[in-house]
């Protein structure tokens, strides 16, 4: 797409390869972030005209590093200028329900006859086929009927929201990213694209078999509360005196051992058996009175130097003047632009400091300048 300019994404593992992302909410823009943050030359395909729908603003934290280009695709200019855009990327990001692409005279028959090696990547939630498909849903349908909301709760409690990372992160962007590199590995090698279907459906219950795997071994119940995922004393989150949380999880009895240590109770019979499931209420119950006594700080402080794997609860704020992350420079952007760092790193990565968002369009001119340039080129060839 023509030389690099300071408004593109700062050269990374994917430096050099260009991504068009049509504009969207969630899982797909995140996935946009990822790829940006690594170095990809991330094109934002944006409406024309501006909105006022939740989460389509200007310079939102999850388009820094893109570029932004606004095109009205009902018009021939605007249809062209992202026909051409298409027939010069290695990936693109779509995240409408299916069909809409297609509506748009942008679905993936059209564009891989544009560009054959494109990997068209479409991020739903319930994914392109299936009874579902053109349902509407948000993260916490999707991961109700994928099993991955089960165990998220106390026991006999109604499961609890959880922060929309398990279904639109974890189980959507990132299996969609996953797809997308694959995707792109095989066109290097084989010339030949293809289309990712990244469902959050789909993400979500792969991600359930790393619990699955436990059932093997029976430790695994489908009663909630009966499993070591969700039903032990040690792998809860205890209230403190001053109205924060401590978490703890230490499975391992050498771990539990120190725990123990830690409260000064290692000699109490009633905490002794640690893996026995009828026992665990009261075990909760005991270590609930313990806890409560005392501040998180104090618990965090009284645990710091010890592998009994207890940790304060930290809210985004805390969280980024912790000591660990700070020395690892986990985030940055300052307390009212608050955001973390890319992820993961790599040998000889330098220190990172918060790449730009752009404005809706802030690059049209040079983008299309440069689409220009290239069919001169071509041409001139």
């Amino acid at each position: 797409m023509g030389e690099t300019t300071a408004n593109q994404p700062r050269a990374g593992m994917l430096s050099g390869l260009t991504v068009i992302e049509f504009a969207g909410k969630g899982p797909g823009p995140f996935c946009g972030m990822l790829l940006a943050d690594l170095g990809a030359d991330v094109i934002l395909v944006e409406r024309d005209q501006a909105t006022d729908e939740p989460g389509l603003g200007d310079q939102s934290i999850i388009n820094r590093g893109k570029r932004s280009i606004a095109l009205d695709l009902k018009s021939a200019s605007g249809m062209a200028a992202a026909l051409a855009l298409i027939g010069r990327a290695d990936g693109l990001i779509e995240g409408f329900r299916p069909g809409v692409m297609e509506r748009l005279g942008l679905g993936p028959d059209i564009c891989l006859a544009r560009n054959p090696r494109l990997v068209y990547g479409r991020m739903t939630g319930w994914g392109q086929t299936g009874p579902l498909a053109q349902r509407a849903g948000h993260d916490l349908n999707y991961i109700a009927i994928s099993g991955a909301l089960w165990y998220a709760g106390l026991p006999g409690e109604t499961p609890i929201t959880p922060a929309t990372l398990a279904g639109d992160v974890g189980g959507g962007a990132l299996y969609l990213a996953v797809g997308l590199l694959a995707g792109m590995l095989n066109a290097h090698r084989t010339g030949q694209g293809t289309v990712v279907d990244a469902a959050i459906t789909d993400g979500s219950a792969h991600m359930m078999n790393l619990l699955l795997s436990l059932r093997q071994t029976g430790q695994l119940s489908m009663r909630r509360g009966q499993s070591i995922v969700d039903g032990p004393h040690w792998a809860r989150s205890y209230g403190c005196s001053d109205g924060r949380w401590i978490a703890v999880e230490c499975p391992e009895p050498k771990f539990y051992r120190l725990l123990l240590e830690g409260l000064g109770c290692a000699n109490d019979p009633a905490l002794q058996a640690q893996f026995d499931p009828v026992l665990w209420p009261g075990q909760t119950e005991y270590l609930a009175g313990i806890f409560s006594r005392r501040t998180r700080d104090h618990w965090a402080e009284a645990f710091a130097a010890s592998d009994a794997c207890v940790s304060p609860i930290l809210d985004p704020v805390e969280a980024a003047l912790h000591p660990h992350n700070v020395a690892r420079g986990v985030y940055g952007g300052g307390d009212h632009a608050l955001q973390a760092a890319p992820a993961p790193r790599f040998a000889g990565s330098q220190p990172w400091s918060p790449p730009a968002a752009p404005r809706r369009g802030e690059h049209t001119a040079l983008i299309l300048k440069q689409l220009a340039a290239d069919s001169r080129h071509v041409l001139d060839a």
